[in-house]
């Protein structure tokens, strides 16, 4: 399988730069994964898509300002770190820029509250640092950090909460599942009245998201693991669900990675919690969803395959061409496909 068999052609203009207005007005392609065969629509209108039984997995990962501006202490010269995830005892995971500016010892001064002390140097631009801070970690990265956006964003985030899904709650993420972005508050009670059950797990999204594939023959490539949690209540519904033939949507890429992390390891749902580095492409065998909400992913990207692997990469790249030719907006803030 070759990284370039995964690629497309995207006009820069179609990626979405900005999230829409109202969460759930963005557009919507609805795609038999058997067939092929697409219809258009509008996200809102999911709940026509979906049937009383029906399951839907979110992922309730919250996202951490964790974008930090800084200089070093000794030249002033500007760093930027990316807080990926805590190791232990105030000791973090942390993308850097410019890395080579970087040695065992750098304080980086972010405010008077807020400094960091590269402890390791790792490959990549990862380093491993100590936050020496006064007060609460989470309230000074609130007032100090911004939202971690993709790098294909050049415009500046107004509201944080945007980045952020309406049923966010576990701290932890290094970028958003976006995939839930699309979902009001309204929606979700709606699909509850109409009998969908809205279950959630934890995935924390972390250095993988960054990460491109860079090997051409893609089982080289290397996936990075993130930590996810399932409870005991949301394994005995699901695993209730299955018994019973009902069908099984996960919303995002996220949340399949959970959902089958587990149902592969345990041939079951079941409380656990750990660290997942499943890689998702074509060939894979779905033991736990039978579809996917999500959103268009990057070309040559993890999550293109995970699509892929669902449906067929021919089916999927004539689905993307077709929503190029719609003005379909890509990406984080972009418009959503139900794969079914």
């Amino acid at each position: 399988m070759n990284l370039s068999d995964f690629d497309y052609d995207l006009p820069l203009d179609l990626i979405a730069q900005t999230p829409l207005k109202n969460r759930d007005e963005s557009k919507l392609l609805i795609l038999d994964k058997k067939t092929g065969a697409l219809k258009h629509d509008h996200f809102h209108n999911i709940i026509n898509e979906l049937q009383s039984q029906d399951v839907l997995v979110l992922n309730d990962t919250k996202v951490i300002p964790a974008r930090l501006i800084g200089t070093k202490k000794d030249t002033g010269a500007v760093i930027e770190l990316l807080l990926l995830k805590e190791l232990g005892s105030d000791i973090w995971e942390c993308l850097s820029k410019p890395a080579k500016r970087l040695k065992e010892g750098t304080l980086i001064e972010f405010s008077p509250k807020l400094t960091a002390e590269v402890i390791q140097k790792c490959d990549e631009g990862i380093v491993h640092v100590k936050l020496i801070y006064k007060g609460i970690l989470m309230e000074i990265l609130d007032e100090l950090g911004e939202m971690p956006l993709p790098p294909y964003i050049h415009e500046k985030l107004t509201n944080k909460d945007r980045y952020q899904t309406v049923y966010a709650k576990n701290l932890g993420s290094a970028a958003a599942p976006t995939a839930g972005l699309h979902f009001t508050t309204k929606l979700l009670d709606e699909l509850k009245a109409k009998g969908v059950e809205i279950l959630f797990v934890t995935l924390h999204v972390g250095l993988g998201t960054f990460r491109p594939v860079e090997e051409e023959n893609v089982l080289d490539h290397h996936m990075h693991s993130e930590y996810y949690e399932m409870s005991a209540e949301v394994a005995a519904k699901l695993n209730e669900a299955k018994k019973n033939h009902q069908k099984i949507y996960a919303v995002g890429t996220t949340s399949t990675r959970v959902l089958e992390t587990i149902a592969h390891k345990y041939s079951e749902f079941k409380a656990c919690s750990g660290n997942t580095d499943i890689f998702i492409y074509p060939g894979f065998e779905f033991k736990a969803i039978d579809g996917l909400i999500t959103n268009f992913h990057l070309p040559k990207s993890t999550l293109l395959m995970l699509v892929s692997a669902l449906a067929t990469r021919e089916i999927i790249l004539n689905a993307y061409h077709e929503a190029i030719k719609n003005n379909y907006r890509f990406f984080s803030f972009g418009d959503a496909m139900f794969i079914k």
